[in-house]
């Protein structure tokens, strides 16, 4: 089962979710550290590195000799990062999205392509969790090819929790795309219950089930449940604001090693998600 764990915004406690989550589960389990430009499962996850690997995506190289000018490549190219007046075709390599269209599309075959590095996927072992965590190169503009990076690294042997980046862009959607439920991880205030709307809006578009969490509940108003009861949306777990909380996770100690009594708190979730993969995805999941 891949669970996805996103937000419409920062700061909701997203990771916190996650990396208790896998700590809970008790068996193998995967945890794909899918926020690569500020990835920090590692914080919280630590145990033996098994292996650092150095991810590329092919862009174009032209051989001035052979091309004629055409501008195919460019007319091709979507996103700008190969042009030409007549001439040589500048190429931007920030821009480029590494599909090869461009020599394919080239008559005189004077393209070819070359690895970029963009970032880096390392892989730790830490008792039952499995930690694959992406981190992109600094001045680096896409995520997604790295994100996507991450997501083939994953085993279909073993339960798989996604942390994906926050908001509703493209490495959100890189991340929770094709997963069989997402949690969607909110705070009880006037700004998490607009950026929640805007999640709801993102999964419903691609028709993945999800459900909310609730986190550091009591610290704001109803709104949030108001919403969810309206479009039908199931609260699947209410953390508490509990000062205790932020205080271990300050010091990179997970919530349900500090303080065992939130263990049953993630067993509940872990039944939630498991009665939800029995019934084959059920429609009381997400029906807005």
């Amino acid at each position: 089962m891949k669970i996805a764990i996103a937000s419409g915004k920062g700061g909701t406690g997203k990771t916190t979710v996650s990396v208790n989550l896998a700590r809970t589960f008790g068996v193998p389990v995967q945890l794909l550290d899918c926020d690569v430009e500020e990835p920090n499962a590692h914080l919280f996850i630590r145990g033996n590195k098994l292996k650092e690997e150095i991810v590329t995506i092919p862009v174009p190289q032209v051989d001035e000799a052979l091309c004629n000018g055409c501008g195919e490549c460019g007319k091709f190219c979507k996103y700008h990062a190969i042009v030409t007046f007549g001439t040589a075709p500048l190429i931007f390599p920030e821009l480029c999205h590494g599909c090869g269209g461009c020599a394919m599309v080239c008559p005189t075959k004077a393209i070819q392509e070359a690895g970029r590095r963009i970032g880096v996927i390392e892989t730790t072992k830490s008792d039952n969790i499995t930690l694959i965590s992406g981190r992109l190169d600094v001045g680096v503009a896409m995520a997604p090819p790295l994100i996507r990076a991450v997501r083939e690294r994953l085993q279909n042997d073993m339960p798989a929790i996604l942390d994906a980046p926050p908001g509703t862009s493209c490495p959100v959607i890189a991340a929770i795309r094709d997963t069989d439920m997402v949690l969607l991880v909110t705070e009880p205030t006037p700004f998490g219950l607009n950026d929640l709307s805007l999640a709801v809006d993102m999964v419903n578009e691609l028709k993945v089930p999800f459900g909310v969490i609730v986190n550091r509940m009591g610290s704001g108003d109803e709104r949030v449940h108001y919403y969810c009861e309206k479009k039908g949306i199931p609260i699947l777990l209410e953390i508490p604001d509990d000062r205790r909380i932020a205080e271990s996770y300050s010091r990179g100690i997970l919530m349900v090693d500090a303080l065992p009594e939130y263990q049953g708190l993630f067993h509940s979730l872990i039944g939630e998600m498991t009665s939800f993969e029995k019934t084959g995805g059920n429609t009381n999941y997400a029906h807005v």
